[in-house]
């Protein structure tokens, strides 16, 4: 991966604030995956996030991530974060990964999504070529992202819209 060195036991991650042209954030509830990943009403939505390949350019990671889940490629860049962004995992989500990671450093990007809403389907994402991360997804106030994210991401959340606040409006 081009760019700073992390800590290694930190995922390198991209996210997605993905918003529509009245500036609402695109938000998706998590596809749980068994009782492990389980998370209650309302902090299961989030916007798109992965990880970076190794070698992968990050705004590449955030496009390829934003149609992994979303199936969305109509998009035009708004802004990048202009620093990159780490949260600690909780205990129960160490476990999932085999305690490989201690939490993620993400870099940020807001797109304006500039194509049809036909064009999201987070039942089929990719053109069908991934697994589903969402369930459900709609559009949101930014304001309100920090009140529906997993608390242990809120701060970075609460950065995010710091960073993009210009761009959440029509």
């Amino acid at each position: 991966m081009s760019g700073p060195v992390f800590d290694p036991r930190y995922r390198a991650n991209v996210g997605v604030m993905l918003l529509n042209a009245e500036g609402l954030a695109f938000l998706g509830r998590r596809k749980t995956k068994g009782d492990f990943d389980a998370v209650a009403e309302p902090y299961n939505w989030q916007m798109p996030q992965g990880g970076v390949d190794a070698g992968e350019d990050p705004l590449a990671a955030a496009l390829r991530e934003l149609y992994e889940e979303t199936n969305v490629r109509s998009v035009a860049l708004l802004a990048e974060s202009p620093q990159w962004y780490s949260y600690d995992l909780p205990d129960e989500a160490k476990m999932r990964w085999k305690g490989k990671f201690l939490g993620q450093t993400q870099k940020w990007f807001a797109f304006r999504f500039t194509g049809d809403e036909s064009e999201i389907d987070v039942h089929a994402p990719a053109g069908g070529a991934e697994k589903p991360e969402f369930d459900a997804w709609r559009w949101e106030r930014p304001s309100l992202l920090p009140e529906l994210i997993v608390p242990f991401k809120r701060a970075v959340y609460e950065r995010v819209l710091a960073d993009f606040a210009g761009f959440a409006g029509p």
